[in-house]
């Protein structure tokens, strides 16, 4: 089992910055696929970003390209999620998430490729 915590959300400004962090404890996540998530309300659950744990290599989805960064911490085993000139549609709330193992980008943009999940910590911006 993996239990992943998160932290850092708020109420920010639009152009504001915040930094996300998720705490992972249970197991050794060397090979693991680690992922931010955020859900608006009254919509479905989006993939943001991803990071795989050993090599590093990330993906975003568009809209958060040239604003957010993933990153990870080995000796906190702790990713983070820099967002920086936000947005109002960036208000959501951001959930981690994780996977034993990298595989297709197209894969790990999907929900269902995640074992474990965190509570989720609230994200708002005003206009």
């Amino acid at each position: 089992q993996v239990q992943l915590v998160e932290s850092g959300g708020g109420l920010v400004q639009a152009g504001g910055s915040l930094r996300l962090s998720c705490a992972a404890s249970g197991r050794t996540i060397t090979n693991y696929a680690m992922a931010w998530f955020r859900q608006a309300p009254g919509k479905e659950r989006e993939f943001v970003a991803v990071i795989a744990w050993s090599s590093g290599s990330t993906d975003y989805t568009d809209s958060v390209k040239g604003r957010f960064t993933i990153s990870r911490d080995n000796t906190k085993n702790t990713v983070y999620l820099q967002m920086n000139s936000l947005k109002p549609e960036d208000t959501a709330v951001y959930y981690c998430a994780a996977r034993g193992s990298w595989t297709t980008a197209q894969a790990l943009r999907i929900m269902r490729a995640y074992t474990y999940w965190g509570q989720g910590t609230q994200v708002t911006v005003s206009s």
